[in-house]
């Protein structure tokens, strides 16, 4: 299996390289957020499942005689209000990942590497809407398009899986099953198996102005079915998040 090229794993001169090549270098932005999943599962998961991702795309369009995917280090804070009651909640402000969005795209795009895609796994609103925002910053300023997967998108959202399109997702079978195919040694699995089931539709929960996990109910920092998540759902997810993504790149470099 080809592994996926990592921007910042190369050489000044091997990037100018890559500018000068018949490919066209599309650049890919990890994001995430530092925040409780559940009792079971490791506070980056977010970061974790984004960087995936981008990793399986990476890998498809390996061989792809137009394409050629370079993988940026991922941004791991994001805006994390509702979890912070719980311990490793780490966030930034919506100012701040905004200005770090547009910063490093504007650098990309500064030195020619202008077809950037974020890619981002962490759901809270205010998250989406600064993501949604600095896109269309850096595209208003720059006259540029810039790729971004939207997953709560609902042409994205109907393509994934049951529980996902139930909004009753966080650290649930959806999460946990993407973390047991990625990086099981950082899932409890003694301890995710004894979780019941908590169903909670985020969305609906925010609508009614709840502001935290313990208000909407999840005590523990999870909603869903996490007992229910195997390795083998989690690998056909990742096989529909990376040919989502894959299709994204192929739009953006069309653009």
């Amino acid at each position: 299996m080809s592994r996926p090229t990592y921007l910042a794993e190369l050489t000044s001169p091997q990037v100018v390289a890559l500018r000068e090549s018949e490919r066209t270098p599309v650049v890919l932005l990890p994001l995430g957020a530092v925040e409780p999943h559940g009792p079971h599962g490791p506070l980056a998961t977010d970061q974790l499942i984004s960087t995936g991702m981008c990793e399986r795309a990476a890998v498809d369009l390996a061989d792809d005689p137009e394409i050629l995917v370079l993988l940026l280090p991922p941004i791991p804070y994001g805006v994390t209000r509702y979890a912070a009651g719980f311990a490793g909640a780490i966030g930034v402000s919506e100012d701040t990942l905004h200005a770090h969005l547009v910063d490093v795209c504007v650098s990309l795009i500064g030195q020619g590497l202008r077809w950037i895609v974020l890619v981002n796994n962490h759901f809270e609103p205010e998250q989406v809407a600064t993501v949604r925002s600095a896109v269309a910053t850096v595209e208003r300023e720059h006259g540029l398009t810039i790729g971004h997967l939207d997953l709560v998108r609902r042409h994205n959202v109907q393509r994934l899986t049951e529980e996902f399109r139930s909004g009753s997702c966080h650290a649930g079978r959806y999460e946990t099953s993407l973390m047991l195919a990625e990086r099981p040694g950082l899932v409890d699995v003694e301890r995710m198996r004894a979780l019941p089931e908590v169903p909670v539709d985020m969305p609906a929960a925010m609508a009614r102005g709840a502001r935290d996990f313990t208000a909407m109910g999840m005590t523990d920092a999870y909603c869903g079915a996490p007992a229910e998540a195997t390795a083998a759902e989690g690998a056909a997810t990742f096989e529909t998040l990376a040919a989502m993504l894959v299709e994204t790149i192929r739009a953006l470099v069309r653009e």
